[in-house]
């Protein structure tokens, strides 16, 4: 199938991708209906808008109804969200019908070059620095994808674009054929949304995706000190750089990031933050950025500039010697451990709305723990993990969980929320628990938020 005759289009979901997606279809002369399982205050305001561009909105159809509007459609685009074992999808596949995310429409829609990021922790880390970077060799880019600005909105303005930094989360991978980035980069591939994907071996397959359509012209950019990353790179077609901490095209020697030729881009030292998950995002960052076509110079002036975004290991106060770190995007155990890794001393707060994940793995960085502070759906998991390991405590609130680390901080010790698992059992998105442990740690030192 082919986007060059207008058709019927299921779209599942009513996110800001799938309103676009459904947005973008009708304004091509597409027959447009959209499906919505949750609604809420946001998808019904989006229902409404699109109302008016002649899409209905079915909210929570039986399987019956779900079944039919399958079968009138020629296309079906699921939004990021939604799972590969919903049964508009699974219908969907059975009766040969093709199933693309906006990625696909936007690959089919436009030529515009693509420089894509993906992996389970740093995308929008990366994401942000190579459009820094792009932007500052004088490129004309835009960040989209798995951000508020989904990438068939941002191809809509091509015409003022050089090129497009994609941030690629597997959910939207997953449903690609087309989707070729002139360079496409994975970071790392740990355990996480397996409540999604089913298997690691699933997850992996998606992020694959952002390889699988490249050939000699473009560039993979991948991370040699991941295996997994690895096994993958080995076979694509493109052209392959590696970076890594130790080894790799892109490198750390002796205080310096060096690249294939061993010429130092700048020292570590200049850099504002430089714990070792630091350092792979800024080789990472500056291999992808300069296979785009980013100038030494610009690199080398962003990277000293960065601060790093909110919720990623942000210093949130220092007190009688212990500093308190927010870094409530560690919503799996591979984003905590890398967390914990850069510190000697950690009053760990951990806990959550576990996402099927094997929270054990924390036990690799025991002996740098002082205490763990457990809370949320997953306190009891967290308390057999360090059961016998590490003095555990369990906090019913935020709160409580503060109160508790900071009395068991020694001066040196970082005390840091990095949590391993979801927010949503007590708080709506890691922002928000982000903030509430901002404010906690304020009133505890006293320096309100």
């Amino acid at each position: 199938m082919t986007l060059a005759e207008p058709g019927r289009a299921l779209v599942v979901g009513l996110g800001v991708a799938g309103e676009a997606a459904a947005r973008r279809l009708a304004e091509r002369g597409w027959s447009v209906t959209v499906v919505e399982d949750r609604p809420g205050d946001a998808s019904r305001a989006r229902s409404a808008s699109l109302a008016g561009r002649g899409v209905p909105t079915h909210e929570h159809p039986d399987a019956t109804t779900m079944a039919r509007l399958v079968a009138d459609a020629d296309l079906v685009v699921p939004s990021p969200p939604v799972p590969p074992t919903h049964p508009a999808i699974t219908v969907a596949l059975a009766r040969g019908l093709p199933v693309w995310s906006e990625f696909e429409l936007a690959a089919r829609w436009s030529s515009l070059p693509l420089v894509a990021i993906t992996g389970t922790n740093g995308k929008t880390t990366v994401t942000t620095l190579v459009e820094r970077m792009l932007v500052g060799s004088g490129r004309r880019t835009v960040a989209a994808g798995n951000n508020d600005l989904p990438l068939v909105d941002a191809l809509a303005d091509e015409a003022r674009l050089d090129l497009v930094v994609v941030e690629a989360s597997s959910f939207r991978l997953q449903f690609t054929e087309r989707f070729c980035p002139a360079v496409a980069a994975w970071l790392n591939q740990a355990e996480d949304h397996l409540d999604w994907h089913g298997s690691m071996e699933h997850y992996a397959s998606a992020k694959a995706r952002v390889w699988a359509a490249q050939g000699p012209d473009q560039v993979a950019v991948a991370n040699a000190e991941d295996p997994a990353v690895m096994a993958a790179a080995a076979s694509v077609r493109s052209r392959l750089v590696t970076f890594g901490l130790a080894r790799g095209d892109w490198r750390v020697d002796a205080g310096r990031l060096v690249g294939p030729d061993g010429a130092t881009l700048l020292e570590v030292a200049e850099l504002r933050r430089a714990l070792p998950h630091d350092l792979v995002n800024a080789l990472a960052a500056a291999a992808t950025a300069l296979a785009a076509g980013a100038s030494p110079d610009a690199v080398r002036a962003t990277l000293p500039e960065f601060r790093g975004l909110p919720h990623r290991l942000t210093l949130v106060a220092e007190h009688a010697g212990v500093a308190y770190y927010d870094d409530s995007k560690a919503t799996d155990p591979h984003a905590a451990l890398s967390a914990v890794a850069g510190f000697d001393s950690v009053v760990l707060l951990a806990g959550g709305r576990n996402k099927g994940l094997d929270l054990s793995v924390l036990k690799g960085v025991a002996s740098r723990l002082r205490a763990v502070v457990a809370m949320g759906e997953a306190a009891g998991e967290v308390v057999r993990v360090f059961d016998g390991l590490v003095p555990v405590h369990v906090a019913a609130a935020m709160d409580e969980a503060v109160a508790v680390a900071g009395s068991l901080a020694r001066p040196g010790d970082a005390v840091l929320l990095s949590p391993a698992c979801a927010s949503f059992d007590w708080y709506s998105s890691y922002t928000q628990r982000g903030d509430d442990f901002a404010r906690a740690v304020g009133e505890l030192v006293g320096t309100p938020a």
